[in-house]
């Protein structure tokens, strides 16, 4: 005898599987799901997998679907670069055939952390692996091109990963690179980063736009940890933390690779820092004018500890340049920005130079060598605003 219930349930489940199937995904809202069944990963199409589940692209329809069947989902937190307190400033072009040209080779906060008023060339890095996760750098511009080691894209609407691509439509991603690891050029015309002998992998997590799913942002920190990166900057965040993105940090961390983060533009509010700077185990950066007075625009922490200069979560770790900085741009030119996403790069820059490569664990010793070459800019102690102050050579 035909149990007409069963085949009633059944055909309600394949008609309900059928509507949810055909639901069109919304690549604004982007979820994890927490399962690993082979199933639901078949079904939804998998972005990312991780230890505990995979994210996707969900409609509201497939929001309700997951909750019928008892499966739990978070939503996938939105970062963003952090953007400019002001406007880039147009490269300056030469002639027919000939390339643009600086205002000034060597800039201020390249002098400052230098500590020499007269450089005229900046060295080091030599062997140093340095991630870039931002807006993607253009490959062409002729101060970056020699240092490009790898360039991956992870924040293609239509693919979690293309290999070989970071086209940098925004700017932002240029700019933060060009601090870290310019090198003037073939001609020797352009302008030099902190550590210009090091290794850049520009990897773009963010869209043209400045926004950055947390998802690209944790798998593009593990890849770049598998691949042999040693310090990792990251010029973007939110004013809440991302679980994804601090597992992938803690890892980071547990690979011996330092990661260094922009500490935010909303202060001067204690408390204000965004995250993942937010975190202890990434070192956090707040932004300097060229007289060495903290920017108040640039997020502070919160110093709860009455020891002085203990990391802790919701700590500023140094203050470095970040106002009126001119660097590599996306036309192949240079731009001047201010925000603490340049202050963030000129400590990566710098822990590329002073990369303890011999040590047991070399991220710690860079890290405690950056501390040593501080100079504190307050009073004695981790200021909210400047932790142990600016490292210079």
């Amino acid at each position: 005898m035909i149990n007409t219930n069963k085949i009633a349930y059944l055909l309600v489940f394949i008609m309900f599987f059928g509507v949810a199937f055909y639901a069109k995904a919304d690549e604004d809202n982007r979820y994890l799901i927490k399962t690993t069944a082979g199933v639901w990963k078949r079904y939804f199409g998998v972005r990312h997998s991780f230890d505990n589940g995979f994210t996707t692209d969900l409609s509201d329809f497939h929001v309700r679907f997951t909750k019928i069947f008892g499966l739990e989902v978070e939503p996938v937190k939105k970062l963003y670069v952090l953007p400019s307190v002001q406007a880039a400033s147009p490269s300056v072009k030469g002639g027919k055939n000939q390339r643009a040209l600086p205002a000034d080779q060597i800039p201020w906060g390249i002098k400052m952390i230098y500590d020499d008023p007269f450089l005229a060339k900046t060295s080091g890095g030599d062997g140093v692996n340095v991630a870039v996760l931002d807006t993607g750098v253009v490959k062409t511009h002729p101060d970056l091109k020699n240092r490009i080691k790898d360039c991956k894209d992870f924040s293609s609407p239509k693919s979690p990963l293309v290999d070989g691509k970071c086209d940098d439509k925004n700017g932002h991603g240029t700019h933060v690179a060009g601090i870290v690891v310019a090198d003037g050029g073939s001609d020797g015309l352009g302008v030099f980063g902190i550590a210009p002998a090091a290794n850049l992998y520009a990897y773009q997590v963010c869209s043209a736009s400045g926004s950055c799913w947390a998802d690209d942002i944790a798998t593009a920190i593990r890849m770049a940890v598998d691949n042999g990166v040693n310090v990792i900057n990251l010029s973007l965040g939110s004013d809440s933390p991302s679980s994804l993105i601090y597992n992938a940090i803690v890892y980071a961390s547990g690979k011996n690779v330092l990661v260094i983060a922009a500490a935010g533009n909303d202060g001067p509010y204690t408390g204000s820092i965004d995250y993942p700077a937010g975190n202890k185990e990434i070192v956090g950066v707040g932004a300097l004018d060229v007289n060495k007075i903290v920017s108040d625009w640039s997020s502070r922490g919160i110093n709860s500890q009455t020891t002085a200069y203990v990391i802790e979560d919701s700590d500023i770790e140094f203050a470095a340049p970040g106002v009126s900085i001119e660097s590599t741009w996306k036309d192949g030119g240079y731009a001047i920005l201010s925000g603490t996403s340049m202050a963030a790069p000129h400590i990566a820059g710098l822990a590329a130079k002073l990369w303890q490569k011999d040590a047991l664990d070399p991220a710690d010793a860079t890290r405690d060598i950056l501390h040593k070459f501080s100079i504190d800019l307050s009073l004695p102690g981790d200021d909210d605003d400047s932790g142990w102050g600016i490292p210079t050579l």
